[in-house]
């Protein structure tokens, strides 16, 4: 028999759905203030199974709670996904035709890219071919700072990814209009955009940054998982955390 939602449930999924995203240690962190709000027993290992009976209410409706791994740092966090809706126009309710059309040109360009990036004039320069109605430059800016508030894109020194809430909730749409172009991280197996890859040409497997740090930690000898040839890049440092860190 499923768990019954209480008001603890409730709050911390209008939560999620208003923040869009939240990173593991704030889940955990809301899970404890919902629980307490409404007093509802806390206890702090109970996290999944706490959105397990959130999503046990969703399925109906096609919709689940889903966690996914920042591509950057590793940290785990969690997004509610639609799973009904795979094309971008889930988020037709926030924007406009043709700042939906700008924003799949964006995914166009990080998606074809080597490194899971696009360049702000590339993407200036792709709201000049809209089909729909043409975006200003001054538009076309104001709608990247409002895709990064709204947790679609990350941007660092003019350069955009997509975040980690956009890869939770668009993956079917990716998967789905790119099964050529899109790449799987050999370690951890889910879509990967920002990586290492093998320099071995016959090989060139993709693995995520925090999923080579943790693969190759402690190893003496780096050696690619897939074909054993030396892996030349530099192992990139991530903080680990202790679980009494990630439970606040």
């Amino acid at each position: 028999m499923s768990q019954q939602l209480g008001n603890s449930h409730r709050r911390f999924l209008q939560t999620l759905m208003t923040c869009g995203s939240v990173d593991e240690p704030g889940a955990r962190s809301l899970h404890q203030h919902c629980c307490e709000t409404h007093n509802t027993q806390y206890v702090p290992d109970q996290l999944d199974n706490f959105i397990n009976a959130i999503n046990s209410k969703l399925q109906p409706l096609f919709m689940q709670i889903r966690k996914g791994m920042s591509e950057e740092s590793g940290q785990q966090h969690y997004a509610l996904v639609n799973m009904a809706e795979t094309e971008v126009t889930r988020m037709s309710s926030d924007y406009t035709e043709n700042e939906l059309e700008l924003f799949r040109k964006t995914i166009d360009l990080i998606v074809a890219s080597d490194n899971g990036l696009a360049l702000s004039t590339d993407i200036l320069n792709s709201a000049d071919t809209l089909t729909t109605k043409k975006l200003k430059k001054t538009e076309t800016e104001q709608l990247l700072k409002r895709l990064v508030q709204d947790k679609w894109l990350c941007e660092k020194q003019g350069e955009y990814t997509l975040s980690t809430r956009c890869i939770i909730e668009m993956e079917p749409y990716i998967r789905t209009m790119y099964p050529e172009q899109v790449k799987v991280c050999h370690i951890c197996h889910n879509i990967v955009f920002q990586c290492q890859t093998c320099e071995n040409p016959v090989c060139g497997v993709k693995i995520h940054f925090p999923c080579v740090a943790k693969y190759f930690r402690g190893r003496s000898v780096r050696r690619c998982p897939a074909c054993d040839d030396a892996w030349e890049h530099e192992v990139p440092e991530m903080k680990r955390r202790s679980r009494s860190q990630s439970r606040r």
